[in-house]
Parts: C-alpha cells; structure tokens; sequence
C-alpha cells in the first residue's frame, strides 16, 4: 500500500481489480493520490492506465476492492473516445460538466447562474467562447480536445483526471491544455494524468508506473 495520510488523499484505492470481459485488466492494488497536485501515471500501451483512470474517476466499478473519493470528479477521455457523430454543439458539451451539481443531494450544488459563469469561464480558459455554437463532429482533434477539458473545468472538480489530453495535438492547443491543468492546481483541484509526453510528465509532482495492471513504482 502507498502510504499517504487519508487527510491528505483525493482518492484511495485498495485492493481494486478490475475485470473486463473476463480478462483481468487491473490486478489488485493500492494507491493513494495526494490532494492538491498533479499526478502523472505512465506506463505502455495496454498497461492498464486508462481502466485506472476510469476506476478513479467511478465511470468504471472495479471487479473487487474499493475506491473512495474526497468530492466531486471529471474524467476527460481522447477525442478519440468520443464518436465524430456526436450531436452536440461545443457549449453543449461544456455544459454538460455541470450535471449532476443540481438540487439539495449535490455537492456543492451549482445554481442557475453560477452554471452560466462556470460554463463561460470554461470556453474562455480554452479560446473556445467563439465556437460555443459550433457542432462538436466540425472541431479539429486540437478543438475536441479542449471542449472536453472545457466540460471538466465548468464542473468546477476536485478531482480531475485526463487521458492524454496532449497527444497529436497542434502547440497552441497543447499549450491551452497545460495552462488549464495549471489552472486547475492553483484553485486547489487535483490533476491525474495519463500522458506518453515527456515535457508534461517532467511537470508531475508525483508519478506512478503501471504495467500489466499492476503498480511497478511509484513516487509520491
């Protein structure tokens, strides 16, 4: 187990597997995700880092163990996840990070207002106020990329967890992207990341390696 004072925990996992389709794609393990920095988890292709993130984030239940969270998560996958047909304009999809902040039995409910500003802060963070009324299938990979981010950051997350939100993207984009992590770490949020880039993984505060769903290393 990955030793971290629980006060100082964003997430915690233990003993979590996770099967998928019978195969064991996660193998049981621990860790634990320091609050307030951004974490980096490398590994290679198959290695089990997207499942972990998805596992993170609660978009997936793992097979065994348990995953706790402190507040409120926001998972951006690829744009490559997301099918080209999706019927949706850029500012419907960052509003799309503020379901779910709705009513008495949400954290830190978000009201009417307070869901405009978060949605408009989000589109201006990435240069994308412009495009609000633009089909998300007419965005270039560059564009997709930051409309999802887009949608975490009107979510106003205390966990936020990115899935090579950089690869094969255009500089400028990439350089939105990475001002908005920083954007994120300095209102208090904390960043997991999954990235193959060897400039954004230097910027890691911590970082753990996974191959064949297990956890080879880490250092927090």
């Amino acid at each position: 187990m990955l030793l971290v004072d629980d006060l100082m925990c964003a997430a915690r996992l233990d003993g979590v597997t996770v099967t998928i389709g019978g195969v064991r794609v996660l193998h049981p393990l621990d860790l634990r995700v320091r609050r307030g920095v951004l974490t980096m988890i490398s590994g290679p292709n198959g290695a089990g880092k997207t499942t972990l993130l998805e596992t993170l984030a609660g978009v997936r239940r793992p097979t065994a163990g348990t995953v706790d969270r402190a507040g409120v998560a926001a998972f951006v996958p690829q744009r490559t996840a997301i099918p080209d047909t999706l019927p949706l304009t850029v500012g419907e999809v960052a509003a799309m990070g503020t379901w779910g902040r709705r009513g008495r039995a949400a954290p830190r409910a978000l009201s009417r207002s307070a869901r405009r500003t978060a949605i408009e802060r989000a589109l201006g963070a990435l240069d994308l106020a412009a495009l609000r009324r633009t089909p998300f299938a007419a965005l270039s990979g560059g564009q997709r990329q930051r409309a999802l981010l887009a949608q975490a950051l009107a979510r106003r997350a205390d966990l936020v967890l990115l899935d090579e939100p950089t690869t094969g993207l255009d500089d400028e984009s990439a350089t939105r992207i990475e001002r908005a992590m920083d954007a994120e770490l300095a209102r208090g949020a904390t960043v997991v990341c999954v990235s193959h880039d060897a400039a954004l993984r230097a910027r890691a505060h911590d970082t753990v390696r996974i191959e064949d769903g297990r956890i080879l290393r880490a250092a927090l």
